[in-house]
């Protein structure tokens, strides 16, 4: 009998330590994602009966605040700009969780217990909030907008020096107000109404949808011939308008048939499909590929935001096959995808020496009384390449716009870097005018100091203008959001 009773008390001790470390699993190793796990309605419902903290643009515009509400849950969140922030801040969702930085910097924003600051408040429950402050500039934020226009698309500006985001813009877009309503009703339909729009309004392009880059990837080439095969910068490619394609009968061709050649300054110029091509072939696929994964390609970015996507470069292994697709690669088309901020920080690499800086949305998390709480402190990504191939690639993206395809975005007093890329997405004829393209530029400036880097997609535009590179959509956009960032008129 004692035996037994020896058992069954070793059983229940074994049941009770089971449940005591489940317990403390879901209450201490578990409880910071379940409180912030979307579907977690009533952490939600709470939040919403507790004062919470603002997002803020670096110069203090309001983002994202509470205001007191009438309803049960006594508090409301507002975002007084409406879309302008929409795709950065996410929103607040009583039904639908959070997204965006509610959701990255939840921990922070969520009303909390304040600490007693006298005897009487031992006894009293007060609670305080801190704010998020982000690296957002409010006038390149609307500059990037209004650029926009009703074009979709893209825009996503940085510090190249720190990775601070100036700038992140999506469209088209969405208000997250109605989603943050305290009535039932209205978020439904406001969410029925986003996610059965054709036109993906909830879609932050700038970070989650990649495109093929098109000649905006020659940025990665140009610097893998320095960093691999330097004597190609000074071959003298003759002029052509179609090259012959190894393991095929096929040909890759240059836009609408056009004829150019010459050495590295002038293809990248003018951005010769045909120069390239063949550089991509005599560089091999090792070496491209090395060279598009040195700058972030294959992985995701680490920027705070919820939902960002990887860009993609073939394997070696892909092209030991398949030589026609690694011409292909090495103007940005084939199989290559790229978000918007992954060529920006691309152009940002080129523009701190060869360094990319982690991108970042943080600037500071402030208490109440407007005490640091904690700042983003800038860290390396990528060495992508070296202070001297930079050096060399920025003065070439220099005559792209001194003399290339990119002269429509020159500023007074303002030397400016650039390349600017089309990647044919559809096509409708042999003469490869019409159909669809996607349009890019990516731009830093000024060239030798840069401030900002900015990159611009517009994706799938009709192919028969008499300018078909990124110059005619995306070019005006990155024009403005130079001048803007740098004070001068555009």
């Amino acid at each position: 009998m004692r035996r037994r009773i020896t058992l069954v008390g070793a059983l229940f001790l074994l049941i009770f330590a089971l449940l005591f470390l489940q317990l403390n699993d879901l209450q201490i190793a578990k409880a910071n994602s379940l409180a912030n796990a979307p579907g977690n309605y009533s952490a939600i419902i709470k939040a919403f009966s507790t004062p919470r903290g603002q997002i803020l643009t670096a110069n203090g515009q309001v983002m994202a605040g509470s205001v007191p509400s009438t309803s049960q849950y006594k508090y409301q969140r507002v975002y007084p700009h409406g879309s302008l922030y929409a795709d950065v801040t996410g929103y607040y969702s009583l039904i639908y969780g959070t997204s965006g930085l509610e959701y990255e910097y939840n921990k922070y924003l969520q009303g909390h217990i304040a600490a007693p600051s006298s005897l009487g408040q031992l006894f009293t429950k007060s609670y305080t909030t801190d704010s998020v402050v982000t690296t957002l500039q409010s006038s390149l934020q609307q500059t990037a907008y209004k650029a926009l226009g009703s074009l979709k698309g893209a825009v996503v500006a940085l510090n190249p020096k720190t990775g601070a985001v100036l700038a992140m813009a999506s469209n088209p877009t969405y208000n997250p107000a109605p989603l943050a309503s305290a009535n039932g009703t209205t978020e439904q339909n406001a969410w029925k109404s986003y996610i059965s729009n054709s036109q993906q309004p909830l879609l932050n392009r700038a970070i989650s949808r990649a495109y093929p880059p098109g000649s905006t990837f020659k940025i990665v080439t140009t610097s893998a011939i320095f960093d691999h095969d330097p004597k190609l910068a000074r071959v003298n490619f003759p002029p052509v308008a179609t090259i012959a394609l190894p393991q095929t009968s096929h040909h890759l061709h240059n836009y609408a048939y056009e004829v150019c050649g010459g050495e590295l300054p002038v293809l990248l110029a003018v951005s010769c499909d045909t120069g390239f091509a063949q550089i991509g072939l005599r560089l091999g696929a090792s070496n491209l590929h090395n060279e598009a994964e040195k700058f972030g390609f294959n992985q995701v970015p680490p920027i705070d935001l919820p939902g960002a996507a990887a860009s993609t470069f073939p394997s070696t292994s892909f092209f030991s096959q398949n030589l026609p697709q690694l011409a292909f690669s090495a103007i940005g088309q084939g199989n290559d995808q790229a978000t918007a901020l992954q060529m920006a920080l691309v152009g940002a690499g080129i523009a701190n020496n060869g360094t990319i800086m982690a991108p970042h949305l943080l600037g500071r998390v402030i208490s109440s009384q407007d005490a640091t709480v904690t700042s983003f402190q800038p860290k390396v990504w990528k060495v992508a390449t070296s202070p001297s191939t930079a050096a060399k690639v920025t003065q070439l993206m220099v005559g792209v716009v001194k003399s290339g395809t990119a002269a429509g975005i020159a500023l007074p007093g303002i030397q400016i870097a650039a390349k600017t890329g089309t990647a044919q997405t559809t096509l409708t004829s042999h003469s490869n005018i019409v159909g669809q393209s996607d349009n890019w530029m990516v731009a830093f400036a000024p060239a030798q100091n840069p401030k900002i880097a900015v990159a611009v997609v517009v994706p799938k535009q009709p192919g028969l203008s008499a300018n078909p590179t990124g110059a005619q959509y995306a070019g005006p956009i990155v024009k403005a959001m130079l001048a803007a960032a740098l004070g001068v008129k555009s």
